[in-house]
């Protein structure tokens, strides 16, 4: 491939994962779709409206995936999440830690660029400290520390982590009709279950969940099959373009926070470029604000005090940490990662829900202390 082509099909991969992420924060705007909210809503309110958009969002991701698979538009041995190592401690940590953090800080990575796009100064602020202590995590001193602790704990498993090569293995079917299968059936049953709800079928509830869904189905075709190189013209090696890992990755909104921080302090230094995870974290900004100006919400929001500027820091904090010490958020590995059936996706996401449900109830203690 020349090296026109290259930059041409670089370029390419950009601008559509811009419109991805443009897609994802208009629809999180208009609707409000959230993985805090939808627990908030759970624990407080008894209410499973929300978390049954994130349920068909998983569900619709899974079945996606799983058809990716089959028709061969994207290897699921090379995708960010396929690995041997089983860092389950990692990510019932970081999931933990990510969980605590999102409740402490009025929302996920996700929800923080929307509240940004609708005016929010505050969530600027969270989204700084989060990308500042993700990148410190990634490289920096609690990298070390993470990598000493938490990283150690491993098993290695030959099959992989996913449940499709166990499967597959087990049932002596071919890998790719087993991704097929367990997409639809797993992927099906969630997204039955979600629609069942009385009064979920809304205009707003499935544009959530079909939306958000497809938004990662999308990415995912993107990254692994558009930018694909078989073998890259420079390198004579296997190439993910765009990608900061170099392997297929859909969204995710904790590390390329972090990579957004750092392209734009290192901008002069040519080897510091965009990458679909930057460029899709950009895109929720614009896209929540072009939603928020359109629909008139667009309001300018400050810290209310000392103790909620507090709040927002250690929960910021504890976002960039846990994220990157999980691999993901509540869209890196509650959606990407478990649309393709990870188990240390499944982990994580289990350690975000008890996190947020801890911080959830410590919240209702304190303000039943304080009265």
């Amino acid at each position: 491939m020349p090296a026109s082509e290259l930059s041409t099909l670089n370029a390419q991969l950009l601008w559509l994962a811009l419109c991805i992420g443009i897609g994802l924060g208009a629809i999180t705007q208009r609707t409000h779709f959230c993985t805090m909210g939808a627990v908030s809503d759970l624990v407080n309110m008894g209410d499973w409206t929300r978390m049954r958009q994130w349920a068909l969002a998983i569900g619709f991701a899974m079945a996606g995936f799983g058809l990716l698979v089959y028709t061969g538009s994207v290897d699921p041995a090379q995708v960010l999440y396929a690995s041997n190592r089983w860092i389950w401690l990692s990510a019932l940590v970081g999931g933990g830690l990510f969980g605590l953090g999102m409740v402490l800080a009025s929302g996920c990575g996700s929800k923080t660029l929307v509240r940004i796009g609708g005016g929010s100064l505050k969530s600027l602020v969270v989204l700084i400290v989060l990308g500042a202590s993700a990148f410190a995590t990634l490289k920096g001193v609690t990298a070390v520390l993470r990598v000493a602790t938490v990283d150690r704990v491993v098993l290695d498993i030959s099959t992989g982590t996913s449940l499709a090569p166990w499967v597959a293995a087990a049932w002596g079917l071919p890998p790719a009709l087993t991704a097929l299968l367990l997409g639809l059936g797993i992927g099906g049953s969630l997204m039955l279950w979600a629609m069942a709800g009385r009064g979920f079928l809304t205009p707003d509830n499935l544009l959530a969940g079909v939306g958000m869904g497809g938004l990662v189905v999308a990415m995912w075709w993107v990254s692994g099959h558009l930018g694909h190189l078989s073998e890259h013209p420079e390198t004579l090696q296997e190439t993910f373009l765009a990608t900061n890992s170099g392997r297929s990755e859909a969204l995710s909104f904790v590390a390329p926070v972090a990579y957004l921080m750092d392209w734009l302090l290192f901008f002069s230094d040519k080897s510091k470029v965009l990458t679909m995870g930057i460029v899709s974290t950009l895109g929720v900004v614009l896209g929540s604000w072009c939603m928020a100006m359109a629909a008139g919400s667009f309001r300018w929001e400050g810290f209310a005090g000392t103790e909620d500027l507090a709040n927002h820091l250690v929960g910021a904090v504890l976002m960039g940490v846990g994220g990157v010490t999980a691999m993901g958020c509540t869209v890196g590995q509650g959606l990407s990662g478990l649309s393709t059936l990870s188990a240390n996706s499944v982990l994580a996401v289990a350690g975000i829900l008890a996190g947020a449900v801890a911080a959830l109830r410590y919240q209702v203690w304190r303000v039943d202390r304080l009265a």
